[in-house]
């Protein structure tokens, strides 16, 4: 890295932020539209995000949203499978893993999920980027639109622009909510917006927020607001793969000069050319890299930095600057490259990617993590089941002799069909007896209580106290055993 400070010859390395000028005032970055391999990749990548993005909420099993998460109901579907806050562990296990998954990935990959599957980048580059392309125009037109006075060409395009990305705007905001309540439920309440003001007003509120992120602060979001950026500083490390700037081949730098000459000057013998006693000792005098030192990387990138100057926070590996890079060489006749998804030790010592003690330790970790996971997933059940005998309350003598106690039943129904079911004492002969109208159907995706006396004989009783088994049956099959603890009186033998 010392190496890349002594050969930056204007002495810029990292000493300011691209998006504040000297004053201290928002600089707002226009970068020159990408083009390329690589960007054409992630143009098609980015096709398939948004069209998983906008049908998604459509898809339904059993007549429910394929992915709904209901903050508002704590009811939360995945890929068909129902979760109520009493699976909230799952969940808990399920971003520990997540967080491992990306302290390794970081580790192995770098920054490549900010610039490829990110869906701030994925809006920002792919959508609304797009769309000011075909407004502006590229970033000269947009630089210059920026600087002209009000006229009707400028009032023209910016009236434009902000109605069609105050559009896009809500169009994504709608969706975001379908993902919470429900497109059937979120077209409902476009029907009838007077009926659901408070949901009109949120709306326009994430609306208003989109805009406010996509017109204005764009890639501040990246540098300021995202925490990854700040991550990364502490889990890359030399072998961790990022987009690299090739110093050992680029520097140093200069302009292109029409004859270049790339051979050998020995400080032995002077000789101009090749040298031709091959026993000599020499000492090979620097000549000009393959940089030609044109700034096309600097002025397609998003966030205004110059990837030559090594890793930063900034940098989202967007591959801007491999595809400028790579079209500038093709051109001036040398091998594409010199700006590639590596890693510093690769750059530094020609040395391929390492497996490092760090990366087989969170690799250990985080298949420990998705085999508890797995495991916690495939023993979930269908219908969670909570007896709990009434607190604060005692047995209660009957004037039949029977002792009696009351018991409180909580039911959780996670499929997507009603559950009939009977209860049945195990391991007594007793009776139940149902507080109210007793409804003995829990409902699809839906909660049943119930409360009930349990009514034993005292010979049943060998002890004040006795564990009461409870079996649940559905259409004569048991389905769900619980136990619970019985009060009764002191048995003296």
């Amino acid at each position: 890295m010392e190496e890349t400070i002594a050969q930056d010859k204007k002495g810029t390395f990292r000493d300011s932020v691209a998006t504040i000028s000297k004053e201290g005032k928002r600089n707002f970055i226009n970068p020159k539209k990408p083009k390329g391999r690589l960007y054409n990749l992630r143009t098609r990548f980015s096709i398939f995000y948004l069209l998983v993005f906008f049908t998604l909420p459509f898809i339904k099993v059993h007549g429910e949203p394929l992915l709904m998460l209901d903050v508002i109901d704590r009811k939360f579907i995945i890929f068909g499978m129902i979760f109520w806050p009493q699976d909230f562990f799952i969940f808990g296990i399920a971003m520990v893993t997540f967080v491992v998954f990306v302290i390794l990935f970081t580790v192995v990959f770098g920054r490549i999920f900010c610039g490829w599957a990110c869906p701030q980048t994925i809006f920002m580059e792919m959508v609304f980027r797009k769309i000011e392309y075909w407004i502006d125009g590229d970033a000269a037109k947009q630089k210059q639109l920026r600087n002209m006075p009000w006229n009707a060409e400028k009032a023209r395009k910016r009236i434009t622009k902000f109605i069609v990305f105050f559009g896009m705007a809500f169009i994504i905001a709608n969706f975001f909510l379908a993902y919470i309540i429900g497109m059937d439920t979120l077209i409902g309440y476009l029907k009838t917006p007077a009926a659901h003001i408070g949901t009109l007003i949120s709306l326009l509120g994430f609306t208003s927020v989109f805009f406010f992120v996509y017109w204005w602060f764009r890639e501040q979001a990246c540098i300021v607001v995202c925490p990854y950026g700040r991550l990364q500083g502490v889990l890359l490390d030399k072998n961790s793969i990022v987009v690299a700037y090739d110093r050992k081949r680029g520097e140093p730098r200069g302009k292109l000069k029409k004859q270049e000459d790339h051979d050998c000057k020995c400080t032995d013998c002077k000789n101009d050319g090749a040298c031709k006693d091959l026993n000599k000792k020499m000492e090979a005098v620097p000549v000009q890299g393959d940089c030609i030192d044109c700034f096309a990387c600097v002025r397609v990138c998003p966030t205004g930095i110059d990837i030559r100057n090594g890793t930063q926070l900034e940098c989202v590996n967007c591959t801007a600057c491999i595809d400028a890079c790579d079209d500038i060489m093709t051109s001036v006749k040398k091998p594409t490259g010199l700006i590639r998804y590596a890693s510093e030790n690769t750059i530094a010592n020609r040395q391929p990617l390492k497996i490092t003690g760090r990366i087989k330790a969170y690799s250990a970790v985080l298949m420990l993590l998705l085999s508890l996971l797995v495991f916690l997933l495939v023993s979930r059940t269908d219908l969670d089941a909570r007896l709990m005998r009434t607190s604060g309350m005692t047995y209660t003598t009957l004037n039949d002799g029977r002792i009696s106690n009351l018991y409180n039943l909580k039911l959780v129904n996670k499929t997507h069909a009603d559950i009939p079911f009977v209860l049945k004492l195990e391991n007594a002969n007793g009776e139940f007896e149902y507080i109210g109208e007793a409804d003995m159907v829990v409902k699809k995706e839906d909660y049943t209580h119930l409360q009930f006396f349990v009514k034993l004989k005292k010979e049943e009783l060998k002890s004040w106290k006795t564990i009461l088994k409870i079996g649940m049956y559905e259409n004569g099959k048991k389905i769900k055993t619980m136990e619970a603890t019985f009060i009764g009186p002191e048995i003296y033998n």
